[in-house]
């Protein structure tokens, strides 16, 4: 039996502007996708993914083709990352998926802390039983996303901590967590559609406020390596981030993201959405642990809940028994 796990992400600057060259930093969370790999006695491979579908996986692969018996639509994942990894080994597995951390234990939604990644990043540990899977990562979760997307969820996975990442040469780059930064994960209570924002920044082109983004996204980065300008640089990111989402009517700020990003500025702290925005997880920023708890208490639980979950130091993980 092998079993692997892998974090999910919250990307804290850099959405979209990524997709252009400029850089992205994440941070890995502990909530973490599970994949346990065993031998089955039978005639196909299995999977199976409590809490997320009923159905019961099951396809055949000839060596040439693959071809499934059940499950094509709900677990189009596993084909991405069967097809990336090439397994040939002899016999049948069985696959037992497990994303339950990154549901909302109230609502059933998922709370967009990057389950896909991380799930591909643990299965392909979990069938190549090796912890250096970033290519092949890389190229399943691309295929699952149909071409869409920048590949950070996927490197903060893989590596875990902080981390800032650029897509033109796929370059990771740890960094520290800033001495004396406190943050919060607020999730809105509504999840987004991640394919469909960029489907629809494809459509609309790029326009001036995309430079603009790309810029803040720079000095934003700057500010998180050298870890001494980050509350002073994220109002005027923030501000780059709502015009571009205007600009290309993304709806980032959507779904109770601009009212705590206006509140926050008025109590001296730094909200913004994480990601795709327009619903998903925020994250709230200040220098004070205090001070951040009584902005959640007044302000957030009314409209919105805290995420229990923080920075995870580890990447993907391989466990054999």
């Amino acid at each position: 039996m092998t079993v692997a796990t892998a974090p999910g992400k919250v990307v804290l600057c850099g959405e979209y502007a990524v997709l252009n060259s400029a850089p992205a930093v994440c941070m890995a969370t502990d909530r973490r996708a599970r994949v346990t790999v065993t031998n089955f006695r039978g005639d196909w491979h299995r999977v199976r993914a409590p809490g997320y579908s009923a159905v019961e996986g099951r396809f055949v692969d000839d060596g040439d083709t693959v071809s499934w018996l059940q499950g094509a639509d709900e677990f189009r994942i596993v084909d991405a990352v069967w097809r990336a990894v090439g397994w040939h080994g002899k016999g049948h597995l069985s696959m037992d998926l497990d994303t339950r951390a990154f549901v909302d234990d109230v609502s059933g939604e998922k709370t967009g802390l990057g389950s896909s990644a991380a799930l591909s990043v643990a299965l392909v540990a979990a069938l190549s039983e090796s912890s250096d899977v970033l290519d092949s990562a890389m190229r399943a979760h691309s295929e699952f996303q149909h071409g869409l997307g920048s590949g950070a969820d996927i490197a903060t996975s893989v590596t875990g901590g902080l981390i800032e990442y650029r897509m033109d040469d796929t370059m990771v780059l740890p960094l520290r967590w800033p001495e004396g930064l406190s943050y919060r994960l607020i999730w809105t209570g509504q999840p987004a559609d991640t394919r469909t924002k960029l489907a629809r920044l494809e459509q609309a082109g790029r326009r001036t406020s995309a430079d603009a983004l790309m810029s803040a996204a720079e000095r934003m980065a700057t500010a998180w390596r050298s870890s001494r300008t980050v509350m002073r640089e994220y109002p005027r990111y923030i501000d780059a981030l709502r015009e571009f989402s205007v600009d290309h009517d993304l709806g980032i700020f959507d779904a109770g993201h601009d009212q705590l990003a206006t509140a926050a500025a008025a109590a001296g702290l730094v909200y913004k959405p994480c990601g795709a925005g327009g619903g998903d997880v925020g994250i709230l920023l200040g220098l004070s642990d205090g001070q951040l708890d009584d902005f959640v208490a007044a302000t957030v639980a009314s409209r919105c809940h805290l995420l229990e979950c923080t920075l995870d130091t580890n990447g993907v993980e391989l466990e054999r028994h």
